[in-house]
């Protein structure tokens, strides 16, 4: 069949933003117990509510009845926000970030009734019968948020400290006994992949801590997700070496499990992140990525021997086991994020749940290709090229396509090619798109996050800008049609691209950092000193922040952007934009500014995402000039005709 001749940007498609609102879930945090999977499902149509769904005998089932909310606060992002043992389930509840059990056929039962205070990190103690997780204590607002390790009484609710005294907390772990407990502690300024250390202490009889010892992890290394097996070893990942691999302790201290070019281990951006388990044999199986690809591997514990698992996905997060079970979120580039549940023994697997249970005709997919490239240091970076993709139609012969370079959050993060709905909207209506993981993001070994020290806002955003002139030096897209966006501290980086670069034509900015001053004075406290190793120590370095920052240099900024605001943000507050808005308003450029009421950092409800997708949509079909075939809604663009 002939195809539709038309502009790049013109295409029909089928994937529409309430497709993709109405049909997409978020899939995260996967949990076995006695047979029964659970999972977590962040639902836009339902607000961005977070349910725990089990699924048993064939059977799914939500587990929490509306306006029950499983998120926790703590750090802003949360995470390790539930867990199953055989009591029931416990979880925390957002809107008052207390802590609820629930059991089948019964409401949610409050356990903890406690002001001013978030928890995170949930673990069971059979042997005290009590809950093991962080407490992040807001009651005293004049001075920084405390941070712990507590135990909560599932009777009483009473809340008793175990151990305090570090800045930050995570990862409290029992043994099968109930008699050890480890944890991973670490202080400013590191973040949790800069460095922190591992604990392990004796619990006696009355559930305090006894002869707790530092046994690894440093100021310069990072210790992830401690674990223990069904023999009682513990096991971690450590980075050491400069790779984050398995490693287990035992009376003569770290033995190293593996020793690969590869990353066993994740940024502990949220609380409860897993990328191994053990099965009933004791078996490890595990997830790692090798140049940005997830692998899955089986190691076994007596000789060390790590044996690659065949599967169809190369991403994977939120593993666990129980007996002879593995489940684990995983996707790949032509399969949305599933929750898969696998038979440890022959590694016969199946689907128990998809992130979206829409069926898209093959034609209108793009799937990704990884690559890297050469920067302009003469070093390698490396991303995801899309090509435009649409079966009902092609450009006019000659004309190239536009291109979107999306940026990562964190700054240490990492994209991959998975599945999207959110990038098949752009490819299917003729966009190209390359997701850059650019110097400073995670899986490609420490000394390639270590690169983005001292360099924030140099080397990410030169490395977004050689990316984009690689392909439009190539004429695969159309040099005088570059678009970049990211959020958060993508954000950023799109706005220090469009300032001191002259690479792009306009850009989009969620939720996105122009001044780094007022980032240090604003934010939270987990990333309140997270700038003094990609920038420099405040205010000794304070010159490189306002050096850096988009806000003080508008006058060099001559291109379109489009600002998306959560009004109730607090990692990136709303004085952000609005200072960077009212500075291209005076400046005559053309600018657009959208807020949404009741988003914080990261928007989780329907309408948001759909209007969001729509309106840098019609602001692209306006700066770039072409007609969209969708019907959009009209936005106000400031000094649109400038």
């Amino acid at each position: 069949m002939a195809k539709n001749i038309l502009p790049f940007g013109s295409w029909k498609s089928p994937i529409t933003s309430d497709l993709i609102t109405s049909e997409s879930v978020t899939l995260d945090q996967v949990h076995i117990y006695d047979g029964t999977v659970y999972w977590l499902e962040r639902r836009p149509m339902e607000s961005g509510r977070s349910v725990i769904v089990s699924f048993c005998n064939n059977t799914t089932k939500d587990m929490l009845p509306p306006p029950f909310n499983a998120r926790s606060r703590v750090h802003e992002y949360g995470g390790g926000v539930y867990c199953a043992c055989e009591h029931g389930i416990f979880f925390v509840n957002d809107a008052d970030q207390d802590i609820y059990r629930i059991r089948d056929s019964c409401n949610p039962q409050r356990i903890t009734d406690i002001e001013n205070v978030r928890f995170a990190d949930l673990c069971f103690d059979s042997r005290h019968n009590r809950i093991l997780c962080v407490c992040e204590d807001h009651s005293n607002r004049a001075t920084e948020t405390g941070n712990s390790l507590v135990s909560i009484d599932v009777t009483t609710g009473a809340m008793s400290t175990l151990h305090q005294g570090y800045d930050f907390y995570s990862n409290p772990r029992i043994n099968q006994d109930g008699g050890k407990l480890a944890w991973l502690c670490w202080n400013h300024p590191n973040m949790p992949w800069d460095g922190t250390e591992l604990w392990l202490a004796d619990v006696n009889e009355n559930g305090l801590l006894a002869n707790p010892l530092h046994i690894a992890g440093s100021e310069s290394t990072s210790i992830f997700q401690p674990e223990w097996s069904p023999k009682d070893i513990l096991y971690y990942v450590t980075d050491e070496s400069g790779w984050w691999n398995l490693a287990r302790h035992d009376e003569t201290g770290g033995l190293a499990v593996t020793t690969q070019k590869s990353e066993f281990g994740l940024p502990q951006w949220v609380f409860g992140q897993t990328t191994y388990a053990f099965s009933a044999s004791n078996s490890v199986i595990c997830t790692h990525i090798t140049n940005g690809i997830g692998l899955l591997s089986v190691i076994d514990p007596d000789t060390l021997v790590i044996t690659a698992v065949e599967t169809p996905h190369n991403s994977f997060v939120s593993i666990c086991a129980d007996d002879s079970t593995v489940c684990f979120i995983a996707a790949s580039e032509s399969t949305f994020t599933q929750v898969i549940r696998l038979n440890a023994d022959n590694f016969e697997s199946e689907v128990i749940a998809s992130s979206c249970n829409t069926n898209i005709d093959d034609g209108y997919i793009s799937r990704g290709q990884s690559f890297s490239f050469e920067t302009r240091h003469a070093d390698k970076a490396h991303a995801i090229y899309y090509p435009p993709v649409n079966r009902e139609h092609e450009a006019p012969e000659g004309e190239l396509p536009p291109l979107i370079v999306l940026c990562h959050g964190g700054p240490t993060g990492m994209t991959d090619a998975s599945l999207d709905l959110r990038k098949q909207y752009w490819t299917s209506r003729g966009f190209a798109i390359v997701d850059v993981n650019y110097s400073g993001s995670t899986g490609y070994g420490r000394n390639y996050r270590n690169r983005l020290n001292g360099e924030w806002g140099v080397r990410d955003v030169e490395d977004v800008c050689d990316a984009a002139n690689y392909f439009a030096d190539k004429g695969i897209v159309d040099k005088n049609r570059l678009v970049i966006k990211g959020s958060s501290a993508g954000g950023y980086t799109v706005l220090a691209a469009l300032t001191f670069h002259n690479t792009f034509s306009c850009g989009a900015s969620y939720y996105g950092i122009s001044n780094l001053e007022s980032l240090i004075t604003d934010t939270h406290k987990f990333e309140s000193r997270y700038t003094d190793r990609l920038i420099g120590s405040y205010p000794e370095h304070r010159q490189l922040y306002h050096d850096r920052s988009p806000i003080n240099f508008v006058d060099r900024l001559s291109c379109p952007v489009i600002f998306f605001q959560g009004a109730e943000d607090r990692v990136v507050p709303p004085s952000q934009a609005e200072k960077m808005v009212a500075a291209l308003k005076n400046k005559g450029i053309a600018v657009s500014y959208v807020s949404f009421e009741n988003e914080q950092h990261g928007f989780r409800h329907a309408s948001t995402i759909k209007a969001a997708l729509d309106s840098e949509f019609y602001f692209y079909s306006v700066i770039l000039g072409f007609n969209p075939a969708d019907k959009l809604s009209k936005i106000p663009i400031e000094n649109a005709d400038a």
